[in-house]
């Protein structure tokens, strides 16, 4: 199986907590602008890898945390579902980013896309607005995403911030968080 990569690094401090190795995936349809990685944008770019390679590149690193972003990570549920799976079978914590909301991948109908969800430590949702762009906030580039703690939140079938990651401030506005549709 291959997945489709803008890239991948190893020894990220800024894509979650600690250091990370990080799996940029290819594709995305939000296209917000001001988003921090445009090359990742064209669902024809990057470059396809094998799923075994990617694993096999994490395992060898061993940092025990990864992040997946994009483009748009869950375009690559199934893959991504792949990598996460092995990943967690060796103890691995696991974030995502997307520009859908938690409450949009619940409704999908994309089996891999909860399927990887269950594999998610934490996920941070939401859109990117260079308008609420915010550099004082953890780990989100706009203050409308939000951390969170993917487990206690399919365990209570709703929305649950991470009680861990809170910003020193309340920076987090609502307005502009919709119930958007996955396509």
């Amino acid at each position: 199986m291959k997945i489709r990569l803008a890239s991948f690094i190893h020894d990220s401090i800024v894509d979650g907590q600690g250091i990370r190795s990080v799996v940029f995936t290819q594709g995305c349809p939000h296209n917000c602008p001001g988003c921090h990685n445009q090359k990742s944008i064209p669902f024809d770019g990057g470059d396809l890898v094998s799923v075994e390679e990617v694993i096999e590149a994490i395992l060898e690193k061993d940092l025990k945390k990864v992040t997946f972003s994009g483009g748009e990570p869950f375009v690559q549920a199934e893959q991504l579902y792949t990598i996460a799976k092995r990943l967690k079978e060796e103890g691995y914590n696991l974030w995502s980013y997307t520009g859908f909301t938690f409450e949009a991948l619940m409704r999908h109908r994309d089996p891999f896309v909860a399927k990887l969800l269950s594999q998610l430590d934490i996920l941070i949702d939401g859109r990117f607005y260079m308008r609420k762009k915010n550099l004082e906030i953890l780990y989100r580039g706009s203050t409308n995403q939000r951390i969170i703690d993917v487990p206690a939140s399919l365990a209570a079938g709703k929305c649950i911030k991470s009680s861990e990651f809170v910003d020193p401030q309340n920076l987090e506005e609502t307005e502009d968080r919709t119930d958007d549709i996955f396509i």
